[in-house]
């Protein structure tokens, strides 16, 4: 059964197009018009194992808000769409991953609840052309269209280069431990309530 799904979102702001594969090998097709943003998400795909394609035509003109905003609304859908029933996954997944001096931690729990608990620190205002304090308000897109429950500490690191990107890449590793499936749960879903 294959878990991919793709996703359009067209606002007077951006116009975004996302194909999701959960089951794939880390290809990647990414334009946002950010090229910091990209690569971050790269980072997120590669180390996921996710094949990735998003194409964002966004008011880059304004700033890279909405860009990298609607971005994380139009992938956590994607997330969502292609998980499914959530029948037989982990649910659960999480990574410390370290990045040189950086060691930052990501939890994620496809429990149907929305919720970001997000501690992480820059000294710079921007990376490339991709605002710093977009890093957050991204997950937080991700993590409410998802309707996931994200945490994402940095438990170390002094280069803004590479607390950026451990993030994303320990998002990736961390969500593809989620929906990697459990034999032992037959057609279940890891809830005692029966349902995600």
């Amino acid at each position: 059964m294959s878990r991919i799904a793709s996703v359009k979102r067209t606002t007077k702001e951006t116009d975004i197009a996302v194909k999701l594969n959960l089951d794939g090998s880390g290809e990647c097709r990414i334009d946002s018009g950010i090229p910091f943003f990209d690569h971050m998400l790269n980072g997120f795909a590669r180390h996921g194992l996710f094949d990735l394609e998003l194409v964002c035509d966004g008011d880059l003109e304004v700033d890279s808000h909405h860009t990298i905003e609607d971005c994380g609304i139009v992938l956590g859908e994607a997330i969502r769409k292609a998980v499914g029933d959530k029948k037989a996954i982990r649910r659960f997944g999480s990574f410390i991953l370290p990045m040189d001096e950086t060691l930052v931690l990501c939890a994620v729990d496809l429990s149907g609840r929305p919720y970001l608990n997000y501690n992480v620190e820059f000294t710079v205002p921007s990376l490339g052309l991709m605002d710093t304090e977009m890093v957050r308000e991204f997950f937080y897109a991700v993590s409410y269209s998802a309707a996931m429950n994200l945490h994402i500490k940095q438990l170390d690191g002094v280069n803004n280069h590479h607390i950026a990107e451990a993030c994303f890449k320990a998002f990736g590793k961390a969500l593809d431990e989620a929906v990697s499936y459990d034999a032992r749960l037959g057609d279940a879903v890891w809830s005692t309530k029966g349902s995600l």
